[in-house]
């Protein structure tokens, strides 16, 4: 096809009619999904992109989203592709723009995407400035995940797999623990601290302290070298995988049998803590799936529908070869 296509030739190759086409384009509610899939897919196959500026002047539509994040950090990155793989399939295109880490640039930054007219809805997973928007203007939605600092602070702050995990250890026999934890400046380590502290004490274990208060794995390798000779057998619960790994690697060194003399588990599950010796016991969070939560709370507000229901399980215990069974 020479001439650029448009919605009536999207509309013919999917066998729909062109108002289907548009109102698939400007994220109109009442399309079914098989029909919204149809169009699209003719779209991608005929490279069919909308005239935004004219449609915007027209409907007060403008197909466009936007995710904001502080610009010296990309840390959510699966977050960020989960939500944009939920806009793109409701029909959105999404622009990722970036904010300066300071204010008051922040909120002059803001101030301009919110007034430009080009967006129908902005997400931030930071705390933003206060904005005004004027009526029919983008629906601005802060899901409140990171701090400032990008410090995690929303669904990834829930600590209850370390109640799983403690619990599980301890019906396969095991009754001293020990915890690394992470930074203290960072809520979810906050949260697995107090977790841990509850679990233990409330199921009658006893624990050796809670050390580290550090992410790295020399703090996780410092902590198990200073421990007594005769620690064992001991399970040890690591705020990261990188503590868990530097606790392994001492235990190793210092002829502990692992997970026979010492349990260990972690958290984020790295990809290479799968390929530990042993594998790694960890907890899998979902940020994907987070991030395509995220986005459609937004779409469903800007088109004026009731929010999606909430994911049941974000975050998932992997067990692994680190806390299998004590040999008796």
């Amino acid at each position: 096809m020479d001439r650029r296509p448009t919605s009536h030739d999207v509309a013919h190759r999917a066998g729909v009619s062109q108002s289907t086409v548009s109102m698939v384009f400007t994220g109109r509610s009442g399309i079914s999904e098989a029909t919204r899939d149809r169009v699209l897919r003719a779209a991608a196959e005929l490279h069919y992109r909308p005239n935004l500026a004219a449609r915007s002047m027209r409907t007060q539509r403008t197909g466009r989203l936007a995710v904001v994040v502080p610009i010296a950090t990309m840390n959510p990155l699966t977050l960020l592709s989960g939500a944009i793989a939920a806009a793109r399939d409701a029909g959105y295109v999404v622009e990722v723009v970036s904010l300066p880490d300071e204010e008051p640039g922040r909120g002059e930054r803001l101030s301009d995407v919110v007034d430009s007219g080009q967006y129908e809805g902005i997400l931030s997973f930071t705390p933003l400035p206060a904005v005004v928007t004027a009526e029919g203007g983008p629906v601005v939605l802060p899901v409140g995940e990171f701090d400032e600092a990008m410090h995690m602070t929303g669904e990834f702050t829930d600590a209850r797999p370390i109640t799983e995990m403690i619990t599980h250890l301890a019906a396969q026999g095991h009754r001293r623990f020990l915890h690394l934890a992470g930074a203290e400046e960072f809520p979810s380590a906050r949260a697995r601290r107090e977790t841990y502290v509850e679990t233990t004490t409330r199921l009658g274990l006893h624990s050796l302290g809670i050390v580290a208060n550090d992410w790295s794995a020399a703090a996780g390798a410092e902590a198990i070298a200073a421990l007594p000779d005769d620690a064992p057998p001991l399970a040890v619960i690591a705020a990261n995988d990188l503590l868990a790994t530097g606790a392994i690697r001492a235990a190793v060194r210092r002829g502990w049998r692992l997970p026979d003399d010492v349990a260990v588990t972690g958290w984020d599950d790295h990809l290479q803590s799968a390929f530990l010796v042993p594998s790694l016991t960890s907890v899998a969070q979902d940020r994907e799936r987070l991030g395509a939560y995220s986005m459609h709370r937004l779409i469903a507000a800007v088109r004026g529908e009731d929010p999606p229901q909430k994911p049941e399980r974000l975050l998932t215990v992997v067990w692994r070869e680190s806390t299998e069974s004590p040999q008796s």
